[in-house]
């Protein structure tokens, strides 16, 4: 005898918290509902405000009047590839995207079509199919501010030759318009600020006369492939299918000038309307490290360095990072064996004042977790203002070395009560074809090293609308930078962890009080339902 059935998974109604049911009681003061006055106490005694949200994110609220260097500013890398770095589709599709979320820079590289006579963007010594330049212009002009006002830097990595350059420049002054900001003087010696140059779109690239070819003699560029670099930390492996594909080295307007040799030829006149519309100056002076990172008084720059480099840097150079980017741009990207659009991990840069930490944005996983974190301060403008402590300058000189280890400046105290959602954002069976999900919670903090940690609740056995109530403690030296990291997975005692969701948000913009915490998927949008029900406290 053969008998079939359907196996239920209920799912069981959970009670409010002892914590809830205790405010609630007081401020409703016994009654079954609170009155409108009560309400307004409990936002205000409890919740710090008067209204429900978990962060001020949803305005601009810092000051947006200094110089565009005092700024953590959210970059992209490679903007127009669909895909991976060697064989994916060139299109203005991830650009736009890309600027719909609030990305404020833009990187094109642009090379000569087959016929020399027009301009391609596409990714040089791959096999990346091109999409015409005119297309992405464009789509910036039509897309540009849909998410934020303030201004959009289009970074060219430039492979063209004069006359090229010149038809580019035709190109940006009749696209743009009035919308492109041409500086008044060759070399700006401050930048200008965001609020300065709302609506407006920025050229940034090296000027003509430090361009150098993109090919050795025969053509080509030859790329070694080296042993994969861990992105792993005390938070794991990444989960399942985070990666957009495998890992990592490309190319970057800085190296270029390490490896191949300048134009021949004399620039004519006609370079001369590219070069003028170049606002922000890129270039790579000659010399070790301490020559690279020098402060010049009369005008500033930005700077290009691989990931590995910054690393390099912060190991000896760390206080001259900071110093550099108090009045300078420095932009790091990744390293080129990145071949599956995968991301390093950006709190180097931001600890040492990186303005412009350029990210795939087409990949996703924890390093993009933690951009979607940092960026959702300050409205999700796309610019957020460096802390203090990163532009200070003391009487001897001395400026914030991110190796100090400080005193605990705040403590951020953390309840994680419950769960709820997940029945309704994901098929019975997609966590355990036999059994409802035992849910576990990640709390942790990625900020400076001695304020990064993870801790974890223990998983909850068959149960769909987990109830864990434990609390976690997190001493905080540079609360400035933390970022506070949530993750939910699901215990799978014979395999990997299912992954359930995750958020990342900034610890400076937290309101206390009780909160419900949206989490979202592996690609940073935010799922329908689920939902954490949390406490947070400062000391």
């Amino acid at each position: 005898m053969c008998v079939c059935f359907t196996r239920k998974f209920r799912v069981t109604e959970a009670g409010p918290p002892g914590d809830v049911k205790e405010a609630f009681n007081k401020y409703a003061e016994g009654g079954t509902h609170m009155t409108a006055e009560q309400l307004r106490r409990f936002l205000l005694e409890v919740q710090g405000d008067d209204g429900g949200s978990i962060s001020d994110a949803e305005k601009v609220h810092q000051d947006m009047t200094a110089p565009l260097s005092h700024y953590f500013i959210y970059t992209g890398h490679n903007s127009y590839l669909t895909g991976n770095q060697l064989s994916s589709d060139c299109s203005d599709v991830p650009i736009i995207k890309a600027l719909k979320r609030g990305v404020r820079v833009v990187e094109l590289d642009i090379w000569p079509n087959s016929t020399k006579d027009d301009v391609h963007v596409l990714h040089g010594r791959t096999l990346t199919t091109p999409v015409e330049l005119m297309k992405c212009l464009k789509s910036i002009k039509e897309h540009a501010f849909s998410a934020s006002p303030y201004p959009v830097v289009i970074t060219l990595e430039d492979h063209l030759t004069p006359h090229l350059q010149a038809k580019v420049a035709k190109m940006l002054a009749e696209t743009f318009g009035d919308m492109l900001f041409v500086p008044q003087c060759e070399c700006l010696q401050e930048f200008p600020s965001p609020e300065e140059l709302k609506y407006k779109i920025i050229i940034s690239t090296k000027p003509p006369k430090e361009y150098l070819k993109a090919e050795s003699k025969d053509g080509t560029r030859s790329n070694s492939v080296k042993a994969r670099d861990s992105d792993d930390d005390e938070w794991g492996k990444e989960p399942q299918d985070l990666t957009a594909d495998q890992e990592d080295e490309t190319k970057s307007d800085s190296d270029i000038s390490d490896e191949n040799e300048a134009y021949d030829n004399e620039r004519p006149l006609e370079a001369a309307d590219y070069k003028r519309l170049i606002a922000i100056h890129a270039g790579k002076p000659k010399g070790g490290l301490k020559d690279v990172l020098k402060v010049e008084p009369d005008k500033v720059r930005r700077l290009s360095l691989s990931e590995q480099t910054l690393e390099k840097a912060a190991e000896s150079h760390g206080t001259d990072l900071v110093r550099f980017t108090q009045k300078n741009i420095l932009r790091i990207y990744p390293k080129g064996t990145r071949f599956t659009s995968s991301n390093y991990k950006p709190l180097v840069g931001w600890m040492h004042g990186t303005q412009m930490v350029a990210f795939n944005m087409q990949g996703y996983g924890r390093a993009m977790w933690l951009m979607h974190g940092m960026f959702r301060s300050n409205g999700g403008c796309g610019y957020v203002k460096k802390p203090d402590l990163q532009m200070n300058v003391g009487p001897d000189g001395q400026v914030f070395n991110p190796k100090e280890i400080l005193p605990v400046k705040k403590t951020l105290k953390i309840k994680v009560y419950m769960g709820d959602g997940w029945h309704l954002d994901f098929k019975q069976t997609h966590f355990d074809l036999y059994s409802p999900p035992d849910f576990y919670c990640k709390v942790g903090i990625a900020g400076v090293p001695a304020d990064q940690i993870m801790k974890k609740t223990k998983p909850k056995e068959d149960n769909w609308t987990p109830v864990w109530e434990q609390e976690f403690t997190f001493p905080l030296t540079v609360p400035e930078l933390a970022l506070l990291r949530i993750e939910v997975h699901e215990y799978d005692m014979s395999e990997k962890d299912d992954f359930a969701g995750q958020t990342c948000l900034p610890v400076s913009e937290l309101k206390p009080g009780i909160r419900a915490v949206p989490l979202s998927d592996r690609k940073g949008e935010m799922l329908n339902s689920v939902r954490l029900l949390m406490r947070f406290d400062f000391v």
